[in-house]
């Protein structure tokens, strides 16, 4: 039987830190009263647009970066 992995955790654990000001940061420019421990009175659309919002900023720091010729370097995609 195979253990489950927890969803919360960073694939990189030292950007952890990193991540946690990030979604504070997003979540008080979405007006999301989020705060540090249990989250359990906010809505399913809250927590979600935080998270959705989070992807969408870190896609276009990539793309961006993509863009001034830091490319991707990691594996083949086939």
């Amino acid at each position: 039987m195979m253990s489950k992995t927890s969803t919360n955790t960073a694939a990189v654990p030292e950007a952890k830190g990193a991540l946690d000001r990030f979604k504070f940061e997003v979540a008080n420019e979405l007006g999301v009263p989020l705060s540090d421990g249990y989250n359990g009175n906010l809505t399913s659309k809250q927590n979600g647009s935080v998270g959705g919002y989070m992807v969408k900023k870190m896609i276009e720091a990539q793309e961006k970066q993509m863009s001034q010729g830091s490319g991707y370097t990691g594996g083949s995609m086939q």
